[in-house]
């Protein structure tokens, strides 16, 4: 797995491990898949959607998107000349097939996003698609299509559950997947039938392979980039990027990320369903340290709408770092005593969980540990890695949890915050927040969206499902040698645009 210019041949170090490379059931980055299966559209370093496997962007101006009555319906132009990698046409059909695949009941997918809100889909040709709505959708582009298309002459009456296609994707992106090892890579080689060309008229991708290895451990990753093993980490852990900085060959990005870090509570437990605990936790939090023990990287905030979206909240009034407010919030609630307060001889304590190896995540959980502690709060780490970690998260195995979410450019919160959110696995609910956000993701007029999102804010500052910590850059590490490389602030990553990475000269 030597990298360089000589093989042709690009290492990029991941910083989590891999549960499927199967775009629609993994609970992480993309990061594999995005540069393996390709969508009709995607976010470009902008955050501003771009046509992929579709020839433009549907919009109202354009006639791609019309209004229905109370619904609407998309038209998609699709490329021709797309092939998948075993060389078969890409096909409208496999547009629709990815709709009813994903929608299927019997597929555990990460998110169906997208899917419910699509009455029908009509192929009228092979290069046309069309998508009928029984309601506005203005999030249209952040879901189904835009992730990746499937192919139906493969996968067709396969339980995509168990399907082979899961740790081997066919795809029509620039790289094709040879192996996958678990926890350890996967091994990708240039698609020579890919469709898209340079300007000068060379079919692309110009890397002749892309490998990732799996590195959870920040100290083996900085190591691996000293010694000339990795070339490229996307989010280089924050504990490591001072001592990369300045190595010999090696340069440095801040890109921006449509992420924030929040603590989220669990809302089965009694003493997290009292709202008293949850404000006296969020009181207890001071987020300087946090950010001082991340490198100065992370900003702090104070809504889970990060402040680059027009639909942020400017007035929306922080909860403030004050221990004092938060010890007499639990004395009033009955938790009392020296140490680990205790309420009916029941002490306050909680399993907190944060991704294991995952150098940004622990260290912040350590802060908040020692902060918590000072208000009589026991909070104990119970870190898991991989799939052991998205189970608990999505299943609620803890009590309260440090995590990250990186939305796309057209963020959908109610996959976080809804009641039957795919994201929820707090076990909360707020009726009322469910129809504004029913509301905010339902309307085509910004100021009404914008009205809606306001409101949605206020209601979870009030009912404090998780408390808004800081929102991140990514600090990528790559070799100075490599060029055409762009940052991605979404949860598409870089990726979509390995097509157009090179080794210089």
């Amino acid at each position: 797995m030597r990298s360089g210019r000589a093989s042709n041949t690009l290492v990029v170090g991941l910083t989590y491990d891999l549960d499927t490379l199967n775009v629609y059931s993994t609970g992480f980055l993309g990061d594999v898949e995005a540069a393996v299966v390709e969508g009709l559209l995607a976010p470009d370093e902008h955050a501003r959607y771009v046509p992929v496997l579709a020839t433009e962007v549907p919009t109202l101006e354009n006639g791609g998107i019309v209004r229905d009555g109370a619904g609407m319906t998309i038209t998609y132009k699709l490329r021709p000349d797309v092939l998948w990698h075993d060389g078969h046409p890409f096909t409208s059909a496999d547009v629709a097939f990815t709709w009813r695949a994903v929608k299927n009941p019997a597929f555990i997918a990460e998110s169906k996003d997208g899917t419910e809100e699509i009455v029908a889909i009509e192929t009228p040709d092979p290069l046309t698609v069309i998508c009928r709505y029984a309601a506005v959708s203005p999030t249209f582009a952040t879901t189904l299509f835009t992730f990746g298309i499937l192919p139906q002459h493969l996968l067709e009456g396969v339980d995509l559950n168990t399907a082979s296609y899961n740790e081997r994707p066919i795809g029509t992106g620039p790289f094709m997947v040879t192996a996958f090892k678990r926890g350890q890579y996967v091994l990708t080689e240039r698609f020579p039938g890919y469709w898209r060309h340079d300007a000068s008229g060379r079919r692309l991708p110009y890397l002749d392979k892309l490998i990732f290895k799996i590195i959870p451990n920040s100290n083996t990753l900085l190591t691996q980039i000293r010694s000339g093993e990795l070339d490229l980490v996307t989010q280089t852990p924050y504990d490591q990027a001072k001592q990369m900085r300045g190595l010999a060959g090696v340069e440095m990005m801040r890109a921006p990320l449509l992420s924030w870090q929040h603590l989220d509570f669990n809302f089965r437990n009694p003493m997290l369903a009292d709202r008293q605990v949850r404000l006296a936790i969020a009181h207890a939090i001071d987020r300087a340290p946090l950010v001082r023990a991340q490198g100065d990287f992370p900003v702090p905030i104070k809504s889970p709408v990060v402040p680059v979206f027009d639909f942020y909240d400017p007035d929306l009034p922080p909860i403030a770092y004050d221990p004092d407010k938060a010890r007499a919030l639990l004395d009033a609630a009955g938790y009392v005593g020296k140490g680990v307060r205790r309420r009916a001889g029941k002490p306050l304590r909680f399993r907190f969980l944060a991704q294991a190896g995952k150098g940004n995540d622990e260290l912040a959980q350590q802060v908040i540990i020692a902060q918590l502690k000072a208000i009589g709060i026991d909070a104990y780490a119970d870190n898991k890695t991989g799939v052991s970690y998205r189970q608990a998260r999505y299943t609620g195995q803890y009590d309260i949890n440090y995590a990250t979410w990186v939305t796309g450019a057209d963020p959908i919160y109610s996959r976080f915050y809804a009641t039957k959110g795919s994201n929820n696995g707090q076990g909360y609910s707020n009726r009322l927040l469910d129809r504004v956000l029913v509301q905010m993701e339902g309307t085509l007029d910004p100021a009404e969206r914008r009205r809606a999102a306001f409101a949605m804010q206020k209601i979870l500052l009030h009912d404090l499902p998780s408390v808004p910590l800081t929102s991140n850059v990514a600090v990528v590490t790559k070799r100075s040698a490599l060029v055409g490389f762009t940052p991605n602030p979404t949860n598409m990553t870089p990726f979509v645009g390995s097509a157009f990475w090179r080794w210089s000269a």
